[in-house]
């Protein structure tokens, strides 16, 4: 005989509490005692209860999703929207702030949506979702200085949390890194074991992230009196920073310290300079930027500028539901620190 499933009046008997106090916990809704939310949340794990997400949606109005979006200004065909979706998978950063976001939504029965906004179709597409309410609000992670998306869901007054600040001001809430404060770490390092011949692989100088590690590079070495980096620009990705090595030794083969503005390119950097027979560091030492899987999975390892990514993609849901809730009226930012973490390469 099947079991029948267990109710709210089971886990009101196992708590010793009302029916209507587990339904306020059950819905999220805040006015009940920490002590008393706790209990009816350890009966329901003993019952094993499972609310009912239609029923539950009706009472707090909330689809218990949002979607996470990854937003560009991409090419419009279906070749360069398969390709835009497959940079987006390939590449560790994206891993990183999944993870940060499901860690953050899981304990609170909240769901991910993945969506791709690389198109004017794909942003309508999005826009359209959230106004019918299918998700509570926007996670959006953008590779575009020029997306629109922003300001689209800005004025539309629809919830959303950016991640990095955008290139063009608008009213949403954003989480960042002091990206300059990156580079100048990362210069300061090279300075302190004794290289002087330094070069750049910057990342795409349409993302303010890129200009930001550029800018933070060159203002340090400046005022250690270095007027002049040599600059190669990157694509964030393996390739590109094997291309971009290549470019600099053909340029400056005199270069004994290079700075790539993530560890993929500065994993390239690396592979040319063994290839070419430069020992990593005797002879050129090579600092990285996020500290992903690569960076200790590359060999050397990489000495690089620490991105707490998965911390802030949490930050950027925890601001999410703020304002899906209403405790947040106001836009906000928060900026996190870099971290310079050493290991063989520089």
């Amino acid at each position: 005989m099947r079991r029948r499933a267990p109710t709210l009046e089971d886990v009101a008997r196992e708590a010793g509490v009302s029916r209507a106090t587990v339904s306020r916990v059950v819905n999220g809704i805040r006015n009940v005692d920490p002590e008393i939310r706790d209990l009816v949340r350890r009966a329901i794990e003993r019952t094993g209860y499972a609310p009912n997400r239609a029923a539950r949606s009706l009472v707090t109005r909330r689809a218990e999703t949002v979607a996470l979006v990854v937003s560009g200004a991409g090419d419009t065909t279906d070749a360069g929207q398969n390709a835009f979706a497959a940079r987006v998978f390939a590449d560790p950063f994206f891993g990183r702030v999944v993870g940060g976001v499901v860690g953050f939504l899981r304990p609170r029965s909240l769901h991910p949506v993945l969506m791709f906004a690389e198109s004017d179709d794909a942003r309508d597409e999005v826009l359209t979702y959230l106004r019918q309410g299918r998700a509570d609000g926007a996670l959006v992670v953008s590779t575009h200085a020029e997306d629109p998306l922003p300001a689209l869901l800005a004025e539309a007054r629809l919830p959303a949390v950016l991640f990095a600040r955008p290139s063009r001001p608008v009213p949403l809430s954003y989480v960042d890194l002091a990206h300059r404060d990156g580079g100048r770490l990362a210069a300061e390092h090279l300075l302190g074991r004794g290289c002087r011949r330094l070069a750049t692989i910057c990342g795409p100088l349409d993302v303010p992230a890129s200009q930001e590690r550029l800018a933070g590079f060159r203002d340090a070495l400046a005022r250690h009196g270095h007027p002049y980096v040599p600059v190669t620009e990157g694509g964030f990705t393996l390739d590109s920073g094997v291309a971009a090595m290549s470019e600099l030794l053909e340029r400056h083969p005199d270069t004994d310290g290079v700075f790539a503005a993530n560890d993929l390119m500065a994993q390239g950097a690396c592979q040319v300079l063994r290839e070419r027979g430069r020992r990593v560091p005797e002879d050129v030492a090579v600092v990285g930027f996020d500290d992903s899987t690569v960076a200790v999975t590359s060999r050397p390892r990489l000495t690089t500028v620490r991105q707490p990514v998965e911390e802030m993609a949490a930050e950027m849901a925890r601001l999410l539901d703020e304002h899906i809730l209403g405790a947040r009226t106001e836009a906000t930012s928060v900026v996190f620190e870099p971290e310079l973490v050493v290991r063989e390469s520089a």
